[in-house]
């Protein structure tokens, strides 16, 4: 059972990589993309069960990422937000984890962690 993903990244190649990446490494299919805050509040509140994870840049074409977790936090249970930014310093760590973050990678340093995180999401959404 792949994990259902939707991603919200402004970049085309860094969104296309990271697509492959968990696809290929994590059996994760993209079931929405997005570049703005405001196209990734507008799905997330379209799609409320159409979605096990979301992964989330920062800093966006239009708006924050900030408030895309801010919005998903009244999501389902098993459902979780994941940040993916160059920006993941320890104070950005903790305000993602004060709006509804379930867990913050660094884009350049952290992929295997994000990949062993969506690995264990989807061992858990098996399980359940």
């Amino acid at each position: 059972m792949a994990l259902r993903a939707y991603i919200v990244e402004d970049s085309p190649t860094i969104r296309d990589n990271l697509i492959e990446t968990l696809q290929e490494l994590a059996e994760v299919q993209p079931v929405g993309l997005a570049d703005t805050e405001n196209e990734g509040k507008k799905w997330l509140a379209a799609n409320p069960d159409g979605w096990d994870i979301a992964v989330v840049d920062l800093f966006l074409k239009q708006g924050s990422g900030l408030r895309i977790v801010e919005a998903a936090r009244n999501r389902r249970r098993g459902q979780k937000v994941i940040v993916l930014s160059n920006h993941a310093t320890s104070d950005m760590r903790r305000r993602c984890a004060q709006l509804g973050a379930d867990a913050v990678f660094d884009k350049s340093t952290e992929i295997d962690a994000l990949l062993d995180y969506c690995v264990k999401a989807r061992g858990e959404l098996e399980a359940a």
